[in-house]
């Protein structure tokens, strides 16, 4: 049987002159049974024609927002939600400058906006394009959203220059689309909790006790569970990411409302708490603003203790998650304060990583030591070389998986 009977593929073509590749590759998913329908930009046009599109496809080619017959015939809105997969091959670095940033100035950005499907962007550019800061923090983002890519690839580009930027072959990008369109994930029916974030402790409407935590990390945890087949609720402080597609997102902001969104949300199979909460809040709070004035000294602001999240969510309780994964930034002895927090939470595992010298928070990388008790009982420490947080989220993830199925064997 095909891979992809009766999938319903909408493939969008931007600028580029690797838009040779998408013929081969709409050939190649309606010889595995999808059904391809097209979307062509201003700039794919400039290196394939619609015709050769229409002819491939077998499909009417949707090129112009603002067309009559194209929104009469389906529209952008039925176009994102008719698909089981939206793949964007080539990803032009324009391109994903504008799904990161919700534009919806043409067809294929409206439709991308308009979407609740999964997403597979096929990135091609040159190198230096591709290495940029911006074009990198853009992937950053969309990564955080739960989006996936395939690729690029490296070698000779077009414009002569070698490096990483060329679209992935046809066979990569294919394999990509049946592993996303395959059955579902190894993690499917599991229920899992993602905290992500800081807190932010009022002490009256202006100012508030917090911390450095962008939520990169924990954002990238609950898009890997996702895209393994977990239905994942991610509990997030207040952070600039976007939410992630595929899941739900609760946000919060002071500790407690972290605790009441995890507690009443589940029960789950799985939590993780990546997020940063801060340990006290202050007793009282002001309703009005705080103000200083000459000759008048500072408020003394007495603080009482947040809840611990992760000791509370890892209590024996017949709604305890049968996995549950805390974090410790330190600053000092990693090893030893990580293992004592391990011991003191309750948790199964514990991913350690030191935040001194303004390492980690906010950065797009990290540098992990996962703590797990054996067979017997005894504390391993595993290392994880420094890696992009996505990086260290599908390892965690596959750590889960390996775990789960050893369980049921």
């Amino acid at each position: 049987m095909p891979a992809l009977l009766n999938r319903q593929i909408l493939l969008i073509i931007t600028g580029g002159i690797a838009a040779y590749k998408s013929l081969d590759l709409i050939r190649r998913l309606k010889d595995e049974g999808a059904t391809v329908r097209c979307v062509l930009t201003d700039g794919g046009a400039q290196f394939i024609t619609p015709l050769a599109v229409a002819a491939l496809s077998g499909e009417p080619v949707n090129t112009n927002l603002f067309s009559k017959e194209d929104e009469q015939r389906l529209g952008h809105i039925n176009l994102s939600r008719q698909a089981d997969l939206i793949v964007v091959a080539p990803a032009s670095a324009n391109s994903i400058a504008k799904m990161a940033h919700g534009f919806a100035d043409s067809l294929a950005s409206a439709v991308l906006l308009a979407t609740d499907k999964p997403i597979l962007i096929a990135p091609a550019m040159n190198c230096r394009m591709w290495q940029n800061a911006a074009t990198q923090a853009n992937m950053a983002l969309l990564s955080a959203r739960g989006i996936q890519c395939v690729g690029p690839a490296s070698g000779m580009l077009a414009c002569g220059e070698e490096g990483a930027g060329r679209m992935s072959e046809v066979h990569d990008m294919l394999e990509a689309i049946k592993a996303l369109c395959a059955a579902p994930g190894p993690l499917a029916g599991k229920k899992a909790l993602v905290t992500s974030g800081p807190t932010y402790e009022p002490i009256d409407p202006v100012r508030f006790i917090g911390n450095h935590s962008s939520g990169k990390q924990g954002h990238a945890i609950a898009a890997a569970l996702a895209a393994a087949g977990a239905d994942v609720t991610l509990v997030s402080g207040p952070t600039s990411l976007p939410d992630p597609q595929g899941l739900k997102t609760i946000r919060v902001m002071t500790a407690r409302e972290m605790l009441k969104a995890c507690q009443t949300s589940g029960p789950f199979d799985i939590a993780v708490c990546a997020a940063a909460v801060a340990d006290w809040r202050p007793m009282e709070t002001s309703h009005q603003k705080i103000k200083k004035a000459a000759g008048v000294a500072a408020p003394a602001v007495s603080l009482t203790e947040n809840p611990d999240i992760l000791a509370t969510l890892a209590k024996a309780s017949p709604e305890r998650p049968a996995l549950v994964v805390g974090f410790a930034a330190e600053t000092g002895d990693l090893l030893t304060l990580a293992q004592e927090k391990f011991a003191r939470k309750g948790c199964d595992w514990l991913l350690a990583n030191d935040v001194g010298g303004g390492k980690i928070f906010g950065q797009d990388d990290n540098e992990v030591t996962l703590l797990r008790k054996d067979a017997n009982g005894q504390i391993q420490n595993e290392s994880w070389p420094r890696a992009s947080k996505h990086d260290i989220a599908t390892k965690l993830v596959e750590a889960m998986i390996s775990t789960f199925y050893s369980q049921t064997e």
